[in-house]
């Protein structure tokens, strides 16, 4: 068991977000696994072997892994007994840093609980879909936030877009 430790990811170097988002704007459910009417989204499209080397080599560029509390809760469940590849391997090894306020233990090898501001890159892998609802990356009434654009690839039927924050 590894013992969360709470910080936050200051002097951790650059902070990558990379979500799964719809057209609308919703990132929850991606997978299925909550079984929202509208979830499973990302396994209608084809993503290619553009966008399958694309985690890969977002992963193998990584130091560590940033997730939300629900994610890293059905990642904890999976990938842990996932080590017979190098994706595996490398996932399960690495810092993974949960942003939550409801735990405080982390059982999954080397995490650690992080609360506090975050954000200065967003990778979005965009899906032709419109969810009509769920929980957006960006909820209506938040700070207006300005980005810029980066870089863009398609990955299938998919986009990925690398969006870095504005010193506005």
């Amino acid at each position: 068991m590894s013992h969360a430790r709470t910080g936050s990811l200051r002097g951790m170097g650059k902070l990558v977000i990379t979500e799964f988002i719809t057209l609308d704007g919703t990132i929850e459910d991606p997978g299925g696994a909550e079984g929202l009417p509208y979830g499973g989204f990302a396994f209608k499209f084809d993503q290619g072997e553009d966008g399958a080397r694309f985690k890969l080599d977002e992963l193998m560029a990584a130091d560590a892994q940033l997730l939300g509390r629900v994610t890293y809760e059905g990642f904890a469940k999976a990938w842990p007994a996932m080590n017979d590849n190098p994706f595996g391997e490398k996932f399960n090894a690495m810092p993974k840093h949960v942003v939550t306020s409801t735990l405080d233990d982390l059982e999954w090898n080397n995490s650690h609980v992080v609360r506090g501001d975050l954000a200065a890159e967003i990778n979005l892998m965009v899906f032709p879909f419109l969810a009509g609802r769920g929980k957006k990356l960006f909820p209506q009434g938040g700070p207006p936030l300005s980005f810029e654009l980066a870089e863009t690839a398609q990955a299938g039927e998919t986009v990925t877009m690398i969006l870095r924050r504005r010193k506005d």
